[in-house]
């Protein structure tokens, strides 16, 4: 009984977040696209939503089918996913006006080197894909677990060298981050 409490509780939180995140998304959109702000890899764009509301479906469907109950070390999944909340926060926080859902780039834009930046290329991706392992994981969906993850990586070898490609072509990008030691680099297409 506890596991499904912390399941729909989970599940109403992330489906609250996501609501939260696509608002501040837009107003972000609406500032810089007003400011001149080209927008990218529109194409994928709608099998990155598609990608996370089925993965709200799948696993509310591999939860209720299955019913495994919690893991065994279910604190531990909860801890990884309060890290991800934070860092997410600090990820949206450190790019203000420029965090977006999609890939918007202002034209010589000063590239943000603080918060979670300092240290990796992409924190946001970072989450997600934390997220995408540890939700499934805490409630012994492993099928959902193992296939959001790879989808994941196949969206992110599209999705990172596009976001890439776009930050080059009209900021600093290589330039502000040449001092920088971070943990990972880049993805090797």
């Amino acid at each position: 009984m506890i596991d499904f409490i912390l399941f729909i509780i989970l599940m109403v939180f992330i489906i609250l977040q996501r609501i939260v995140e696509l608002f501040i998304a837009k107003g972000n959109e609406k500032w810089m696209k007003q400011r001149g702000a080209i927008e990218f890899g529109q194409k994928h764009y709608k099998y990155i939503v598609l990608m996370h509301v089925l993965f709200l479906i799948v696993l509310t469907i591999e939860k209720v089918w299955f019913d495994r109950g919690l893991s065994v070390i279910w604190p531990v999944f909860l801890v990884v996913f309060g890290f991800a909340q934070f860092l997410r926060i600090w990820a949206i926080t450190s790019l203000g006006k420029y965090w977006n859902t999609r890939i918007l780039v202002l034209e010589n834009a000063q590239v943000i080197r603080k918060g979670p930046y300092r240290f990796l290329k992409h924190p946001n991706y970072f989450v997600v894909a934390l997220e995408l392992l540890v939700v499934p994981s805490l409630f012994n969906a492993f099928y959902t677990a193992a296939l959001f993850t790879f989808l994941n990586v196949m969206m992110l070898r599209i999705r990172i060298p596009e976001e890439e490609k776009a930050l080059r072509s009209l900021t600093e990008y290589e330039g502000a981050f040449q001092d920088c030691n971070r943990f990972i680099p880049k993805i090797v297409k």
